[in-house]
């Protein structure tokens, strides 16, 4: 294990890369953890509404092994908000994906996706050539159930503001409720990863993500649902590298039915199950990192 092996105090660097909209260039965020060097590289990619830090404890775990970045999707964390919050949608986030590899210029790529970065990586490992190596999707696939979908959008979008930071993590736990269960410091940390202060002693605290990120994903219908459920099932179908579907047992947005028509429709997928997690298990419990570490670097 080299200088960069992992460590409980360990810490991420934070650096920027350029991209383009049709409304013009905003930059993307990313979080890097272990050798800037290492040409094996683990791309971690998050939630609608969250960012790249909630792959903290992931990173400590595999930065002896990899080069792990952890993007703030556009939008979210660290990353500027679009001018034009009409394309705070899937084909940009995939988009701003290639300057990014094109930076880190991987040997081999091992993509960790969590929901939405789910979708991204599983888009980019279903074309030709896809420099993806290994797949890893955290309780999503091509059909995504409409009850889930319907819940999400009620909170979406909102801007809420807090008094306390102990206010806005009350608020985190309610709208997460579904990751199932944390100790209060993994609460605190999976709030930090999405909240940020106001100026000043006692500025109030807000989420740190775009609102506007909410437009297209409310314009969302069951017709344009079932359009977009066949095309990614066509893309799914395609993959060619090993995919490891993790799936929360309590999961409403990953169903049971569709986890079993992935393995059969794509011989390269083996499965997860995560009890007592809904949408979607988080991967800070050691029970978790081992799935995570043993798919990918011991399968």
């Amino acid at each position: 294990m080299n200088s960069y092996a992992s460590s409980g105090t360990s810490q991420p660097r934070l650096d920027f890369v350029s991209c383009l909209s049709p409304a013009g260039l905003h930059r993307m965020a990313y979080w890097e953890w272990g050798d800037p060097d290492n040409d094996q590289v683990l791309l971690c990619v998050h939630g609608l509404t969250r960012t790249g830090r909630d792959f903290d404890a992931l990173a400590r775990r595999m930065a002896g092994r990899y080069r792990v970045v952890c993007p703030d999707v556009v939008g979210r964390g660290r990353s500027d908000w679009l001018a034009n919050p009409a394309y705070y949608a899937m084909p940009q986030y995939i988009a701003d994906m290639m300057p990014l590899l094109a930076r880190l210029q991987p040997r081999i790529l091992h993509w960790f996706g969590t929901s939405m970065g789910g979708l991204i990586g599983m888009a980019l490992a279903g074309l030709q050539a896809s420099p993806i190596d290994k797949l890893v999707l955290n309780d999503v696939g091509p059909r995504l159930e409409w009850e889930a979908l319907t819940r999400i959008g009620q909170y979406l979008g909102k801007a809420p503001a807090f008094r306390s930071f102990e206010e806005a993590k009350a608020y985190v736990r309610t709208v997460s409720a579904s990751f199932g269960d944390h100790t209060e410091d993994q609460w605190s940390e999976l709030t930090r990863n999405v909240v940020r202060q106001a100026d000043g002693p006692e500025g109030s605290w807000t989420m740190h993500y775009d609102p506007a990120i909410a437009q297209s994903f409310q314009t969302l219908d069951p017709a344009m649902a079932i359009a977009a459920e066949a095309a990614l099932w066509q893309v799914y179908d395609s993959i060619a590298c090993p995919i490891l579907v993790v799936r929360g047992e309590r999961s409403d947005l990953l169903s049971e039915d569709t986890v079993e028509q992935m393995l059969i429709r794509n011989p390269r997928a083996r499965r997860a199950d995560i009890p007592g997690v809904g949408h979607a298990p988080t991967f800070m419990t050691p029970y978790q990192l081992d799935i995570a570490e043993d798919f990918l670097c011991r399968s």
